[in-house]
């Protein structure tokens, strides 16, 4: 008897080993089949979430085909429509705090992996301000669930209570989330799935985290929405929506369609045909004559040839700008500048005497006019005495008297 090559050896061992693979399959999938229909009926029988009444943008949005399950917060807490802004139906927050017991809003509490949507711009006022997209209480008055956006850290945060009633707080300071604060109207959307915490910004992906086991969640508490950390007031805000769907994936799977400048083709989705590929091929591989080996062999396992490399991927789209950066330090001293020219002689000064004496003599002028006679003055002093006069003789004392006499009278 011949012996059998290495290649014929491969050959049979494959096409053995191939039918076994599929019987095992087949014997594996209709017990799974068959659990998965009915786990289905019993997840239907006792789902916590009531069907959503939404609009017809959420069936493009998403693009699935099923019911869409979760609470419309807006209707929950009976928020009024208000002005319409860049084509978008605003809501009316108003200006009392926005609460309502937990068993009103979720009367059976809600499934254990959700999303959360909520589609706001924020004003020029309140871009700085820290508060609660949602914010659930026990009856206790711990926290269960909180989604905090953060202006002055521009941060978004994730608060839920462990399974030992501890907090979990989960902080996401990505920097592609500080387009969140730049006063446009943006789509934030939380995927809470057992396990994780996704953040979508307009329906990307901006990051993702591991989470600890979480608690159920209780009932008997109160619920709030879109109010500030600091005095428990709404926000003030223009909000769109805020929807909580009752399905980790609408997060990821929502595309924006609805946004300006988005066009969303409309995806087209086939019913899986995988069955019956396996079957028909099944059914072939079963009607091929098996071919026993006649003896055993082993047949070596042959290395094969080392792949090409990969093509390259596709470069990424350009980066926003980033933020301006802090101020730096003061710089060294500076060198001492270089000796100048020396200047032009300056104008001659006026000196230092006064603005009286700097003035010049001016030229003499003309003789006043005489003045009139003046009235006759008041009688003077006594004058003192004379000296004692020599005396005469008698003739010439006659004669002096004559003449003051004939004086006298001229004057008279």
């Amino acid at each position: 008897m011949f012996s059998r090559g290495p290649l014929s050896c491969a050959k049979d061992d494959m096409i053995h080993c191939l039918r076994w693979t599929v019987f095992l399959w087949i014997v594996n999938t209709i017990p799974f089949t068959s659990g998965m229909t009915v786990n289905e009926r019993i997840e239907n029988k006792d789902h916590t979430c009531p069907p959503m009444k939404l609009e017809d943008k959420w069936d493009t949005n998403v693009n699935i085909h099923r019911e869409f399950t979760g609470f419309d917060l807006a209707e929950k807490f009976l928020l009024r429509k208000g002005t319409v802004t860049d084509n978008r139906l605003l809501l009316r927050l108003g200006s009392k705090p926005l609460f309502k017991p937990t068993e009103s809003v979720f009367p059976n509490g809600i499934s254990h992996e959700y999303s959360i949507i909520a589609t706001f711009r924020l004003r020029k006022t309140t871009k700085k301000d820290r508060w609660f997209v949602l914010q659930i209480f026990d009856q206790d008055g711990d926290t269960q669930v909180s989604l905090i956006v953060d202006g002055a850290k521009k941060t978004v945060e994730f608060l839920a209570q462990g399974f030992l009633r501890n907090s979990l707080l989960y902080v996401f300071k990505n920097r592609d989330l500080h387009a969140l604060f730049d006063r446009q109207f943006h789509k934030l959307g939380v995927s809470v799935e057992s396990n994780a915490v996704s953040i979508y910004l307009d329906c990307k992906l901006i990051e993702r985290q591991v989470t600890a086991e979480r608690s159920g969640m209780n009932v008997s508490g109160r619920t709030f929405i879109t109010t500030r950390v600091e005095d428990g007031r709404p926000v003030d805000i223009e909000l769109q929506e805020i929807l909580i769907f009752c399905d980790a994936r609408i997060a990821d799977l929502d595309r924006c369609c609805d946004s300006p400048g988005v066009t969303c083709e409309p995806v087209v989705t086939h019913n899986p045909t995988a069955a019956p590929m396996v079957t028909g091929y099944l059914h072939r591989m079963l009607s091929m004559p098996a071919q026993l080996p006649t003896d055993q062999c082993h047949c070596p396992t042959l290395k094969g040839d080392q792949g090409l490399p990969g093509l390259a991927g596709h470069s990424g789209q350009k980066g926003d700008k980033g933020d301006m950066g802090l101020k730096g330090d003061p710089g060294p001293q500076g060198l001492p500048g270089l000796k100048g020219d020396k200047g032009e002689p300056g104008l001659p000064g006026l000196g230092t005497l006064s603005v009286e004496q700097q003035a010049q003599k001016g030229d003499q002028g003309p003789p006043g006019i005489p003045g009139e006679r003046g009235d006759a003055g008041l009688p003077g002093q006594p004058g003192a005495p004379g000296k004692e006069g020599k005396r005469v003789s008698k003739p010439k004392q006659v004669a002096a008297c004559v003449g003051w006499i004939h004086v006298a009278y001229m004057y008279l």
